[in-house]
């Protein structure tokens, strides 16, 4: 099920007893907390709606509210928000969780309960038994990956309500800015349609004024710059992401995982994938999918592989001298067009 159907069987009541939102979109999320708030009445919420965070607070407290009956209504609303215990990530909490209580909940859902679990990743650890009978019970909705064109809808739709349009050049740029960060064009929204109020029309001159690049746009047109043996441009872009206050380390790291996903797309499309089929092969985001398959083409396998060689090995420079990250990044750019010249 996806976030449109979803609300769409809110809205007409249809309500299961679990729900999974799986995926890391903010913007979505907070929209279909509201709509799970709302399917409980105004004089009701404070009694009937538990949050709890699986970071703070153990999975024991979200399922004793669970069982516990309605104050004074017909239904209770739990929602859980951060399950670690369902990915195989490692967290700081120290919280010792019963997900014994868990199960025996999931084999026996509160039917007078709708209970919402919060899951912000890319994907959950399928070989977990609390995992399985999760997935075996809830209702998933799928808000991670996010196609293109629904981006655009859900963007426009909002730009609609408040009464306003987007110019087409002004949302292809839009998405292009913010990596097609749902939750980052929404944020930019209000600062647009303010600047735009007298013609109720954003166009691409206000979005180049005012949404900001994200960090992988920046690391695309650095990758870009390096790869075109364009030492100059790749030095300034380097520098503003210096002065934007992102770590030369972490930079690096960045440019390794994009360098990484470039030679798996060249591969994977050669043996015959698809755009759609590379992201969810991937788990990467489908736009990050599409810039990848627009620059492999100006570029070969072996200019490709000498770079990602070059990054890991500047990287473990970074981690074992002294010599400052910017000299050694600068080292790497000269060596890797040299080569390839």
């Amino acid at each position: 099920m996806n976030y449109s159907q979803l609300i769409q069987q809110l809205n007409q009541g249809n309500l299961a007893q679990v729900y999974l939102i799986l995926g890391d979109q903010e913007y979505l999320s907070g929209r279909i907390k509201d709509a799970f708030v709302k399917i409980i009445p105004d004089n009701e919420r404070s009694m009937n709606i538990g949050n709890y965070d699986m970071e703070d607070t153990t999975i024991s407290a979200a399922v004793e509210d669970a069982i516990s009956v309605p104050f004074f209504g017909e239904r209770r609303l739990v929602m859980i928000n951060r399950p670690y215990f369902l990915t195989g990530m490692r967290t700081k909490s120290k919280l010792d969780q019963n997900i014994d209580d868990f199960l025996e909940y999931l084999k026996h859902p509160e039917e007078s309960t709708v209970m919402v679990i919060f899951a912000p990743y890319d994907k959950l650890d399928s070989r977990k038994k609390v995992t399985k009978a999760l997935k075996k019970v809830a209702t998933t909705i799928e808000i991670g990956s996010l196609r293109e064109n629904e981006i655009k809808k859900l963007v426009t739709d909002k730009i609609a309500a408040a009464g306003f349009k987007i110019d087409h050049d002004a949302l292809d740029r839009m998405v292009e800015l913010t990596g097609g960060k749902l939750t980052a064009m929404m944020s930019d929204l209000p600062k647009l349609i303010l600047y735009n109020n007298d013609t109720k029309v954003i166009d691409l001159a206000s979005v180049n004024g005012l949404v900001s690049k994200s960090m992988e746009q920046n690391v695309f047109d650095l990758v870009n710059s390096v790869l075109a043996k364009n030492p100059k441009q790749s030095m300034d872009i380097y520098h503003q992401l210096i002065l934007e206050n992102d770590e030369p380390i972490r930079i690096n790291a960045v440019l390794i995982q994009q360098f990484r996903l470039l030679l798996q797309v060249m591969i994977l499309q050669k043996h015959g994938y698809s755009q759609g089929n590379l992201a969810s092969t991937l788990k990467v985001h489908p736009y990050r999918v599409k810039l990848a398959m627009q620059t492999i083409r100006k570029f070969n396998y072996d200019q490709l592989r000498e770079a990602y060689i070059g990054l890991v090995d500047t990287e473990r420079q970074m981690k074992s001298t002294q010599r400052p990250p910017e000299l050694l990044f600068e080292l790497f750019v000269l060596k890797f067009m040299k080569s390839v010249s």
